[in-house]
């Protein structure tokens, strides 16, 4: 195999342990850096206990914390959910394709967003999205509203009489998380 190249780094790595003392992090650190060759990042490098509330770990796009148990009881449950920097990103995306100078008609303006949601909620459809789901399709109607709204001099009303900005994009195909 004399094309085959070794990789000198790693973009992302978690260990996960009950506990984590100097032994197994000086362990750790002289394996990847001394027999494998990696060079570690020490402004990323920190561990983090998930028990503890407030501790949270986002790893990639993804936040895990331990979340208190939303029907009462004294448990608690590995909450898994889009990071807030992941929802930023998106949103991002949608207003560079929902912008006031960007004049194309409606169908098209949905299936570019559409592009971007159904890839969005592909990846994010693990663990517990509901919440950021809700919060992106707001966002994504907001902005349609307002795409229309400034769309020309006159105003835009492709939607029905008696017919709400929800319904009238599901029928023009927006895709709703």
């Amino acid at each position: 195999m004399a094309n085959a190249r070794l990789v000198r780094y790693a973009d992302d790595l978690v260990i996960l342990a009950r506990y984590i003392g100097p032994r197994i992090t000086d362990w750790v650190r002289d394996t990847l850096e001394g027999e494998l060759g990696l060079e570690l990042n020490r402004d990323k490098t920190h561990i983090v206990q998930l028990g503890k509330s407030g501790e949270s770990l986002e790893f990639l796009g993804f936040t895990f914390r331990h979340d208190r148990d939303l029907k009462g009881r004294n448990r608690h449950y590995l909450n898994v959910l889009p990071s807030k920097t992941a929802v930023k990103r998106l949103k991002d995306k949608v207003r560079i394709k929902t912008r006031s100078g960007y004049k194309r008609p409606l169908r098209e303006a949905i299936a570019e967003v559409n592009v971007i949601l159904r890839g969005w909620s592909n990846y994010f459809s693990f663990g517990y999205p509901r919440k950021s789901f809700r919060d992106v399709n707001h966002f994504v109607r907001c902005r349609f509203a307002r795409f229309l709204r400034n769309r020309s001099q006159r105003c835009s009303k492709p939607m029905r009489s008696g017919e709400s900005l929800y319904a009238g994009l599901k029928r023009y195909g927006l895709m709703y998380l």
